[in-house]
């Protein structure tokens, strides 16, 4: 007879003594029952033991063991239950039922062909999904969960976002006209294309270019910064799902603004602070022993200056979010962000780097067009070479601008709620702030949804 246990659990073997199918005390057939083989060494004439009962006496209650459904034996005549039948054992005058698989291997014959008892999404259930009461899940974010999180904050809220967005690209273009209009257009590229030109004087050329270049990047990067602060109120609303206006947005904005201008001024301060340190040794060695003596390190200089000051500047993103939703001041908010940044340096830039580089080819698609038109209006393709000369008229510039505010209107929420998101996403990471957000926003079951 086979004594492998199958699929009948341990708990459905008789505790009292009796033996499957048993209806004495002590075995009617005349061998001994469980009771009293257990405790004794077996003795001479004891007639054999019952296949089937391999347990101890002390076994628990028969109710907190079930045999897996769908197992044999389970669910019918025979089956393992309080009462029942133990290992092996088919009911009285029936041979017991084939050997099934042990414990460790439930048989397939689930919904799907899984196991019984299935693991994650099948018996169990798994886990429960994270609230979702606006643009994005209350758990950590993936970059796609990211972009499209800003994505969706412009689509759902775009009146105000897109008014926003308006009125800062509106007012960065205009500083961003005049200054190229009035102080920006007097480098004389023709330099550049004069073989006889001197190398003081395509230094000085280089240097007036890369000075309109800095300015042009850094009144961008003020409305960037603007944006991103001005839209944290609107973000941070979407992510709970609640509707808010400009004007709630503004009032909300409104007392951080002299605090966010500081920011802004302390960090342009510290990029130009890293690159003029970089640069001074090569400036030095070019007073000091001629231009070409000090080129090659004032290059090296500035070059890991530039690393340092993308390095710092990455470190320190996400404190425009937190100046604004924390209430902090300038330099703790400056800190907190290097907190939040630590030991994520590499996912933060490349998140930032992917919206960036999504942003440009963005308002690409859009400035180019505006260009050609642009030049068209100018002089044709004499306009365009023009232009890329140095000769800049006040008819390109306007039409080109008119592209530029297009663009940076849709690019300026991209960039900045992904700036916030990445903030509300590294404090759910460190600090389960979901649990915080699921219970502002109201969901059921707060204090155990998430996902930190």
């Amino acid at each position: 007879m086979n004594d492998t246990p199958g699929w009948a659990s341990p708990g459905s073997a008789p505790s009292g003594g009796h033996g499957p199918g048993a209806s004495g005390p002590a075995g009617s057939d005349g061998r001994p029952g469980p009771e009293q083989s257990a405790g004794r060494p077996r003795q001479p004439g004891d007639a054999p033991r019952e296949p089937g009962v391999k347990w101890s006496k002390d076994q628990p209650p028969a109710d907190q063991w079930s045999a897996p459904a769908g197992a044999p034996g389970a669910g019918g005549p025979g089956a393992g239950g309080p009462g029942a039948g133990g290992p092996g054992a088919g009911g009285p005058g029936q041979a017991p039922p084939p050997p099934g698989p042990g414990w460790g291997a439930p048989p397939p014959g689930g919904p799907g062909g899984q196991a019984p008892w299935g693991g994650w999404g099948n018996g169990w259930g798994g886990p429960p999904p994270a609230a979702k009461p606006g643009v994005i899940p209350l758990r950590p974010l993936g970059v796609g969960e990211l972009l499209d999180g800003a994505v969706s904050t412009m689509r759902t809220y775009w009146r105000t976002v897109l008014g926003i967005s308006l009125t800062l690209a509106v007012l960065t273009e205009i500083v961003a006209v005049l200054l190229q209009g009035f102080v920006l257009d007097d480098a004389d590229t023709e330099v550049l294309d004069d073989p006889s030109a001197t190398f003081g004087e395509l230094t000085d050329v280089m240097g007036d270019l890369l000075l309109s270049s800095a300015v042009l990047y850094g009144i961008t990067l003020i409305g960037t910064v603007a944006a991103t602060a001005l839209l944290t109120t609107v973000t941070s609303r979407a992510v709970l799902g609640r509707p808010v206006t400009t004007a709630e947005a503004w009032r909300d904005a409104r007392p951080r603004i002299l605090k966010l201008f500081g920011l802004i001024i302390l960090l342009g301060l510290i990029a130009v602070g890293a690159v003029a340190v970089g640069a001074l040794p090569g400036i030095l060695v070019s007073v000091s022993a001629g231009a070409e003596a000090g080129v090659g390190l004032t290059v090296l200089g500035l070059l890991a200056a530039a690393v340092f000051a993308v390095w710092l500047m990455v470190r320190l993103s996400l404190a425009s979010p937190t100046l604004m939703l924390e209430k902090q001041g300038i330099v703790m908010a400056m800190r907190r962000s290097a907190r939040l940044v630590r030991g994520s340096w590499w996912r933060v830039f490349g998140i930032q780097l992917l919206a960036a580089i999504i942003a440009y080819v963005v308002a690409a698609i859009i400035v180019i067009p505006f260009t050609f038109l642009a030049s068209a209006f100018s002089g044709g393709a004499a306009g365009l070479l023009d232009t890329a000369g140095g000769d800049i008229g006040w008819t390109f510039l306007i039409i080109s601008g008119i592209g530029s505010v297009i663009g940076s209107m849709i690019t300026f929420p991209i960039t900045a709620g992904v700036t916030v998101l990445l903030y509300i996403d590294q404090r759910i990471r460190r600090e389960a702030l979901d649990l915080e957000l699921a219970r502002a926003a109201g969901v059921q079951g707060a204090d155990t949804t998430g996902g930190s």
